[in-house]
């Protein structure tokens, strides 16, 4: 076994020890390794849904810029290294190593961290070893305690709000917008895509209580589609007619401002001089898969890691509006701790059939249990526990002219690239 699969194995090792929120031991990793993360000039953003689109929107734009950008993000769909990205390129594993092994040498074994708050220390010590220009760093869960939550950004994004996580997180939107805000820094400029009175108003507090800033969807900038297929986008001082993104769906033109409003507001921190005609270019080239990712035609085949209730709601309106003359044939995996009838009740209706799968996860939904909460939403449906069979199956059900959706679960969408071809190392 190679260092570096025996380093992941450890990692992984360290899931055992669960989901531990607090910064104690994050800012004690990063404080026997030099501070790194105050080195970093960063990005940090939050949310329910979109963090990684609009990070790898921002990413492209600020990499088209010149910049040397950092980008962490997670899960990982495949490989470990995607976590980590420098001018949109992964990790090498033995460079990640390294700085998997400094901090490593630190460690008081008997007082082991999480596995999100080791990896976050080794992204940090990366980024700064390399001396990125600016990181964009996203939360693994919430907020206020999550374990990026140690640094200080040169402005925050909150990208939206909606229900999961809701055993760590709270029952209500309030509740987890008040995660959500606490990322908000004092002085330091809050963008966000929230568009419930609630969330706004937790957040329009939390700002004025630290001085900081607020730029609001719908408010302070806004989008609009054009009659071409495109969007225009107007904002706190900058206005593009013409845009062009390379992300499917309707809701990604939302994911498109917000990160276009975050640029404004670096750029009035002196962050960054943009340009339009280089903003437009970066735009039809920013890549972000399993989300709306088409992986095979004749038939179609769409990939989307939709695994909450908003996130399919997304797909939903997506699969009206461009796939809305096809035949849909879904293949559904999904976590347990997932709300499964509220994804089920937005993407079934539209369903010629429906195939339950069971992702190889520990934490995957039984298909069978899905199969009983299914029934008030459509007929045909079926269970095939073995993934690449349920799919041959939607392949057997599915005309050319038709489209197969496989969706549930951002675990799920990594195992079904890997069946596609997606290398593993």
């Amino acid at each position: 076994m190679s260092d570096f699969a025996k380093s992941l194995d450890y990692l992984y090792g360290l899931q055992k020890f669960g989901i531990k929120f607090g910064l104690n031991c994050t800012e004690s990793l990063l404080a026997r390794v030099g501070n790194p993360e105050r080195k970093l000039r960063c990005i940090h953003i939050a949310g329910t849904n979109g963090k990684g689109s609009t990070a790898a929107i921002l990413s492209r734009i600020l990499l088209k810029h010149g910049l040397k950008v950092g980008l962490y993000t997670s899960p990982h769909l495949v490989r470990f290294t995607e976590r980590f990205r420098i001018n949109d390129e992964e990790v090498c594993p033995e460079r990640i190593l390294q700085a998997f092994e400094k901090i490593r040498s630190t460690l008081d074994e008997s007082e082991p961290p999480t596995f999100f708050e080791m990896v976050t220390a080794m992204a940090f010590l990366y980024f700064a070893e390399e001396e990125v220009d600016l990181a964009i760093v996203e939360t693994g869960m919430g907020g206020r305690l999550d374990a990026t939550n140690v640094i200080a950004p040169e402005v925050s994004v909150i990208t939206n709000i909606g229900l999961d996580h809701q055993e760590y997180l709270g029952a209500t939107l309030s509740s987890v917008a008040r995660e959500k805000a606490g990322i908000i820094k004092k002085g330091v400029p809050l963008v966000t895509g929230a568009l419930q009175p609630v969330a706004q108003g937790i957040m329009k507090t939390a700002c004025m209580n630290k001085d900081a800033p607020l730029y609001r969807f719908k408010s302070d900038f806004r989008v609009r589609r054009n009659s071409k297929g495109g969007f225009q986008y107007r904002g706190m001082g900058m206005n593009l007619p013409s845009l062009t993104l390379n992300l499917r769906g309707q809701h990604q033109l939302g994911n498109a401002a917000v990160a276009l409003a975050t640029l404004e507001a670096l750029e009035r921190k002196q962050g960054v001089a943009l340009r339009q005609d280089v903003i437009c270019d970066a735009m039809q080239d920013v890549r972000w898969p399993a989300r709306l990712e088409v992986l095979q035609t004749n038939p179609t085949i769409l990939l989307d890691g939709a695994h909450n209730p908003p996130g399919a709601e997304s797909l939903r309106e997506a699969l009206k509006e461009d796939f809305a003359q096809k035949k849909i044939h879904l293949v559904i995996g999904v976590m347990a701790d997932k709300d499964i009838v509220g994804i089920l009740r937005r993407l079934l209706p539209l369903a010629e059939t429906a195939i339950f799968t069971k992702p190889r996860y520990a934490r995957a939904a039984s298909p069978e249990d899905i199969r009983k909460m299914a029934r008030p939403y459509i007929k045909k449906c079926y269970v095939i526990a073995e993934p690449s069979a349920a799919i041959q199956e939607a392949r057997n059900l599915a005309g050319p002219d038709d489209l197969i959706c496989i969706t549930g679960s951002l675990y799920f969408a990594g195992e079904v690239k890997q069946l596609f071809g997606e290398p593993t190392l």
